[in-house]
């Protein structure tokens, strides 16, 4: 703290106006470097690890982030009343946001961040590749001017050449972006564009770029001061992504001509040079697989998600630096004194089904535990609730090492050992991905999802088979159903419902059992013996072997290795993990569950909401005429929007939700009655 007490801008607090992982990642900073680390928070994050962590901290208004992470005035005046010194703005919400930079300014707080002036130009993707041009840093060819009309933008276009992109001007994330292969789409392609674009940013200009086929995304940390010096700390690959997102990151990048290589460096420090860049920030490029000549993208003028994979090769602690910056010191070291060491590995944890195209879930947390020996960024605990309000991140699992296979290794290990129950998640889905071909051997493109799995990601069946039978034994051990004990240890042999049943030592016991969880259902034969477990699965045996379980383990002995599995029991479901894998498995004895069941009408004719969230709009009414494929309302949970079509021609017959309702996922929003329509053919 003395080196910042005495800065030219002196530094003693610093309010992190974020939640998450990256508020406790910037809190920790704070902490080993003896500052005062303040939090804010809102009413959905009042128990936050981010909170709990902090020195102090200020409640800034409701869940929704315009309420609080979002609303500049709330978190100015967070930072008086606590007394902070400086603001530190994390990643998303205010942290691109030139006005917030601004306001702190005007409020006598230091803003650890680049200059407002920084932030606006870099903050419009038009406006950023005007000064990456007069800079003369390669662009994608494309349009970015003001003209925003119809006739305007498609005859640009026609001039590019299809496929272009559509994109959203104010924004990232890949909302507001849209392919366009043809001409006949582009229209409708550019309305939902801009109609997402305004949702997500509040601004619904978009630009048009040239759709590179199959791209390299690669970006380079760039680190400025206060003093004139400016800094890059090498290069990281980002190409795997799912919905425009990024999930696997790594620095260095693999397999790129050194020629590529120092032309990445060359523009970064171009462009940041001509806005006068003085804290840490990003320059995104994009390159065609196997060539060597990368273009500008876009500027992120913050801390990115990825940044750890850029500290572990250069031992560099980026937060520390962007305080320094802030408080008007030096970099403590030149171009020449940094070096690479080694190869780090970022995968990204979400709170998603990746078999269901990645979509976001909502629930609680009843158990997560980060692996030994590797970085685990984690901003959530046991009992966290991950809701609607926010995006799906849960945390980030680091490995490094010499190489990049030792540091692919390390990951692996890493995902399997990293403990997380209570909601689905894309654990598994990193684990496989990372040995797939494309990954495994450096050659990954934002095509890497569609190439390696054209048909959609499902988990292993057989290792879905293993789980489930473990689920089944250890739902059946006595441990689970022991009944509460009355005084003097005496138990009521009334209340036993143990499943299993011993009468003859030498004859196994037989459980037959129904299980539901996220993947589908099963009917099970759980055998117990002497000589261990066998489960029968849809007519697949599964050897158990030797089992034992406690209330929260379960141990067993598959193909002789023993294995110690945790699960928790809660809401009637038994909670399981293995290996990434995990499952809420819902059992009941076959003879217990009902011998008849109303069968769902599956006509076709229901739109449900696909994931818990907010219903943004409603296209129809009742008595509407409806196509199939027809967009009939809209709904955003996580940052995303989600529009929602018509399964099959109609008319509207009823709606059941309004626009601004919060509905769980799964439940009917608009039905449509098939009959009329079919009466009147």
């Amino acid at each position: 703290m003395a080196m910042f007490a005495y800065s030219p801008r002196p530094i003693r607090s610093v309010l992190v106006a974020n939640r998450g992982e990256i508020a406790v990642r910037v809190l920790q900073t704070c902490k080993h470097l003896g500052l005062r680390g303040l939090a804010v928070y809102s009413d959905a994050d009042a128990e936050a690890p981010h909170v709990r962590l902090a020195d102090a901290a200020a409640r800034i208004g409701a869940a929704p982030a315009r309420d609080s992470y979002l609303s500049i005035p709330a978190i100015i005046a967070a930072a008086k009343q606590l007394e902070a010194d400086a603001i530190h703005p994390g990643y998303g919400f205010l942290s691109e946001n030139a006005a917030f930079a601004r306001a702190c300014e005007e409020a006598g707080l230091i803003f650890v961040g680049p200059s407002p002036k920084a932030v606006a130009a870099m903050g419009s993707k038009i406006e950023a590749k005007r000064i990456a041009e007069a800079a003369g840093v390669p662009t994608v060819p494309g349009y970015h001017g003001d003209a925003q009309d119809v006739a305007t933008l498609l005859a640009a276009a026609k001039q590019i050449g299809f496929p272009v992109l559509i994109k959203a001007s104010a924004g990232g994330g890949g909302r507001g972006m849209r392919l366009v292969e043809r001409e006949a789409e582009f229209a409708s392609a550019l309305e939902a564009a801009r109609n997402e674009a305004q949702a997500a940013f509040g601004d619904a200009s978009v630009l048009l770029e040239k759709y590179i086929r199959n791209p390299r995304h690669l970006e380079v940390q760039l680190i400025g001061d206060r003093r004139g010096n400016l800094l890059h700390l090498f290069e990281r690959d980002c190409s795997v992504q799912r919905n425009n997102q990024k999930i696997l990151e790594e620095a260095p990048a693999p397999n790129l001509p050194d020629i590529a290589r120092q032309r990445l460096f060359a523009a970064a420090l171009k462009l940041g040079q001509a806005i006068g860049y003085d804290s840490a920030g990003t320059v995104e490029f994009i390159m065609e697989a196997g060539d060597e000549q990368p273009y500008f993208l876009e500027m992120n003028t913050r801390l990115q998600v990825e940044h750890p994979v850029t500290e572990a090769i250069t031992g560099i602690d980026l937060v520390e630096w962007q305080l320094l910056a802030a408080a008007g010191e030096a970099l403590p070291l030149s171009q020449e004194q940094i070096r690479v060491h080694g190869h780090a590995i970022e995968a990204r944890l979400t709170a998603e089904r990746p078999d269901l195209g990645f979509q976001s879930v909502t629930g609680r947390i009843a158990h997560i535990a980060g692996p030994p020996a590797l970085r685990f960024d984690n901003g959530v605990a046991d009992g966290s609730e991950v809701g609607l309000y926010y995006d799906s991140m849960l945390a980030k699992l680091i490995a490094h090492g010499r190489t990049r296979e030792s540091a692919l290794d390390k990951l692996e290990g890493g995902l399997r050992r990293l403990g997380l129950l209570g909601l689905p998640s894309n654990q598994l889905f990193l684990r496989d991905a990372i040995r797939q071909p494309l990954f495994a051997e450096g050659h990954a493109t934002t095509r890497f999802i569609a190439q390696s799995y054209p048909d959609g990601w499902k988990p292993d069946a057989a290792e879905l088979r293993l789980l489930r039978a473990a689920a089944l034994a250890a739902w059946a051990s006595p441990a689970a159903h022991r009944p509460q004990q009355g005084p003097n240890g005496w138990t009521n042999p009334w209340l036993r419902r143990d499943p299993l049943r011993v009468t003859a030592a030498a004859r196994p016991v037989l459980v037959t059992a129904l299980l539901e969880d996220e993947y589908g259902s099963a009917e099970m034969e759980l055998h117990q013996g002497r000589a261990g477990a066998e489960v029968v699965i849809d007519g697949e045996r599964v050897a158990l072997g030797v089992v034992d379980a406690g209330d929260d383990w379960l141990s067993f002995t598959p193909q002789g290795t023993p294995e110690r599995l945790i699960c928790r029991r809660e809401d009637g479901k038994l909670l399981m993990a293995r290996q990434g894998l995990a499952i809420q498995a819902k059992i009941v004895l076959k003879s217990e569950a009902p011998r008849a069941q109303e069968a769902e009408t599956a006509n076709g004719n229901r739109i449900t909401a696909p994931l818990h969230g907010l219903v943004a709009q409603i296209y129809v009414k009742v008595g509407d005429r409806v196509e199939a494929g027809m967009a009939v309302a809209q709904m955003e949970a996580m940052k995303l929007v989600h529009t929602l079509s018509a399964p099959q021609a109609g008319v509207v017959a009823s709606i059941r939700h309004a626009a601004g309702d919060i509905v769980p996922a799964g439940v009917t929003l608009i039905e449509i009655d098939l009959a009329v329509e079919e009466e009147t053919r």
